[in-house]
């Protein structure tokens, strides 16, 4: 029986189909963390709109973030079960259909019911991203391939704040939803056209329990990060949700341990390099989301900038790992993965670090080259790492392995934003009262000494990353053969061998 990627690996082998497939990806790709980062630009405009209070509001970006994740791992395994295309294509679909739904949306309770559904739409996407495009490339081409993956993602993030700036000031907030229509309509058929069909693998079964347990777990940790703060973290709704996830957690061990076919092989985590490299994806986002969330505060209370203008310095740390992705991940697959991943959070530190001298004072260009650093050191470090996680495990687990590092990367998102929230609140108790234009001179030099601890706490959990970086190593790839048909063969070789 033919594996779900074997007709993957038959049309990405035609001249320039690999190169397609990846586009068609990276086209859908975009949408994801796009609506992750422009929501919160126009989210005062929504509250306005609505005239509804802000911690209802907050619930807008907040489902989002949560229903993306709750659902990353089942999605990885139905990607391994039923194909990579059919999850992929069924999420965009979703996506492009709930984006219109949050566009028409008449309360701010259908907007955010709408949001969650697009959340689990999102997370479809997300989840084989990974896996579609290590199918379609021989392991000589997978970091370069990979690290132009990255190009999408960053494109999102970092046009997010400045089209979001864009909108609030000319547009209704309802355009940011509206906009995605066109992108996803688009993408569905180029996709459906170009990414290959796979084969349904037979005798398959979805290990319902084990996907509830991972739901309840994933669940509950990422809203206790999220709403911990609000609520207080030993607050009885904050202890029980973390209750919830420690326990579900557990069960959800124990029961992938007895399954006949497990959601999640937990075997793949006694290789040294996928365990070690996804914990040190989730150390990156944490360090990374550290900044992406404290910085506009810092540019808007502080420097009183506007949103747009905001919007623009903020766009320096994306632009950068744009720019330095593709390079990076096409390096790794001449010497490795390992060097390029430890200099990358080595480097994304030294960003953080350079951040905490800011002063009330600094100017646009003194924040810019700073985010540049540490979006440079983001965009050394990701395509390498990702390199090793998705060339550390068998063709037949790849579903799984880009849905645990798309899990990666949004937990690390919400636990980064918790993490820096709560060094900032916890330093400067007076930012719980964050307003632009109301601090006077001592809250501010308050606000700035909390930033800096903030920032000095990214910076040690970055340098924590560049260990086990360290630790995970990860081979160089196979050279490629100058025989016909010769990159598949020793993929499929390499894959064995591990």
């Amino acid at each position: 029986m033919s594996s779900p990627q074997s007709s993957m690996h038959a049309k990405a082998g035609r001249p320039g189909a690999k190169w397609a497939i990846l586009a068609a990806v990276m086209l859908g790709s975009i949408m994801g963390p796009l609506d992750g980062s422009i929501v919160n630009t126009v989210l005062p405009s929504i509250t306005e709109y609505f005239r509804t209070d802000i911690s209802i509001a907050q619930w807008v970006p907040t489902i989002y973030l949560l229903t993306i994740s709750c659902l990353i791992l089942l999605y990885g395994r139905l990607g391994d079960m039923i194909g990579y295309r059919t999850v992929y294509l069924s999420g965009l679909v979703a996506f492009t259909v709930t984006s219109a739904l949050c566009g028409v949306s008449q309360t701010i309770w259908m907007l955010i019911v709408f949001r969650a559904l697009q959340g689990l739409a999102a997370g479809m996407m997300m989840s084989v991203g990974y896996a579609i495009i290590t199918a379609a490339f021989p392991p000589q081409e997978r970091g370069k391939a990979l690290g132009i993956y990255a190009i999408s993602i960053a494109v999102g993030l970092g046009l997010g704040p400045t089209l979001g700036g864009l909108i609030a000031q000319n547009l209704s907030w309802r355009y940011v939803f509206f906009i995605n229509v066109p992108i996803g309509i688009t993408a569905v058929f180029w996709g459906d056209r170009i990414i290959p069909q796979s084969v349904r693998k037979a005798g398959q079964r979805l290990d319902i329990r084990g996907a509830v347990a991972a739901f309840v777990s994933l669940t509950s940790l990422l809203l206790y990060a999220n709403r911990g703060d609000d609520w207080g973290w030993t607050a009885p709704a904050s202890v029980a949700l973390l209750a919830a996830a420690l326990t579900s957690g557990a069960m959800f061990i124990w029961i992938e341990k007895r399954a006949v076919q497990p959601m999640l092989n937990l075997s793949l985590f006694a290789n040294r390099v996928f365990a070690f490299a996804n914990v040190s994806a989730l150390l990156n986002f944490v360090a990374t989301y550290a900044v992406v969330f404290l910085t506009p505060f810092y540019l808007s209370i502080v420097l009183h900038y506007d949103v747009l203008k905001i919007g623009l310095v903020m766009a320096a740390s994306p632009m950068a790992t744009l720019v330095v992705a593709p390079l990076s991940g096409a390096i790794s697959d001449r010497i490795g993965t390992r060097p390029l991943a430890f200099c990358g959070m080595c480097l994304s530190a030294a960003g953080l670090i350079l951040l905490t001298r800011l002063q009330a004072d600094s100017s646009a260009l003194d924040v810019a080259w700073r985010l540049a650093i540490a979006g440079a050191g983001a965009g050394l470090f990701g395509s390498p790492n990702n390199s090793a996680v998705m060339g550390s495990v068998p063709v037949v687990h790849l579903g799984i392995a880009s849905g645990i590092l798309a899990a990666m990367r949004n937990v690390g998102m919400v636990l980064g934003i918790a993490v820096a929230g709560a060094v900032l609140y916890n330093c400067a108790p007076v930012t719980h009262s964050m307003q632009p234009g109301a601090f006077g001179e001592e809250e501010i030099q308050e606000f700035l000494c909390g930033l800096r601890w903030a920032y000095i706490t990214g910076a040690c959990i970055a340098g924590v990353g560049a260990l086990t970086s360290l630790v995970a190593g990860g081979k160089k790839p196979p050279a490629p053969s100058t025989r016909p048909g010769a990159g598949s063969q020793s993929e499929g070789n390499a894959r064995k061998s591990q």
